[in-house]
């Protein structure tokens, strides 16, 4: 048994991906003329949408942070929190520590923090609201476990703010990864310090070797 695999969690996420399957499908109608160059812009007209990660990369969230035993985590892109309850029920499961998530539309972290509050894992979870840009440059502790799920081209920006702190060893999640290239190409050089492998159809894994 695990906090994953039990109430008050696992039926409110059966629930949250239902909503999140429907949700990408109006999206992908709705918003399908809106370029997402403009990121600001495009997760502005998103806010009503999950974008979440799929179930399968959920449960990888959470096997990689037990399994590590993760204290310490990172999370670009915020949303409705459904991967956040996914890091956090890890961290639960390992006795405790932080997940450092950013979010900069206000709707969504409302969401995300009554989805946390409905699963008690608040308290497990801080949300910086703004751009990642600033939010993510400041304050941050030594980071075991990151992911990547926001604005997919910002992916290089946030990974050189973020390196310094990352220890070695500590593993890394980019979902979506194939759209940023820029990322793939600094992950998979080995002289970057990283070893890297793609891991189901769109989600690059990494570990932090220096």
């Amino acid at each position: 048994m695990s906090t994953l695999t039990t109430a008050p969690l696992a039926p409110l996420l059966s629930r949250l991906f239902a909503e999140a399957a429907a949700s990408t499908l109006r999206m992908r109608e709705e918003l399908k003329d809106v370029p997402r160059d403009d990121y600001r812009l495009f997760y502005t007209r998103a806010k009503e949408y999950h974008l979440a990660v799929s179930p399968e990369t959920g449960a990888l969230l959470y096997m990689l942070g037990r399994s590590s035993g993760a204290r310490s985590m990172l999370e670009f892109g915020t949303s409705f929190g459904i991967s956040t309850l996914h890091l956090a029920a890890a961290l639960k499961d390992n006795g405790g520590g932080r997940v450092i998530s950013t979010e900069f539309e206000p709707s969504k972290i409302a969401h995300a923090r009554a989805n946390l509050r409905a699963a008690n894992l608040d308290g497990l979870v801080e949300i910086r609201e703004g751009d990642a840009l600033e939010t993510l440059a400041r304050d941050l502790p030594s980071i075991d476990l990151v992911l990547l799920d926001g604005h997919k081209p910002l992916y290089v920006k946030v990974l050189d703010l973020i390196e310094p702190k990352l220890r070695a060893g500590a593993l890394l999640v980019a979902d979506n990864a194939n759209w940023c290239p820029d990322y793939l190409a600094r992950v998979r050089d080995r002289t970057n310090g990283y070893l890297s492998v793609p891991f189901a159809e769109d989600v690059e894994l990494s570990m932090r070797l220096i």
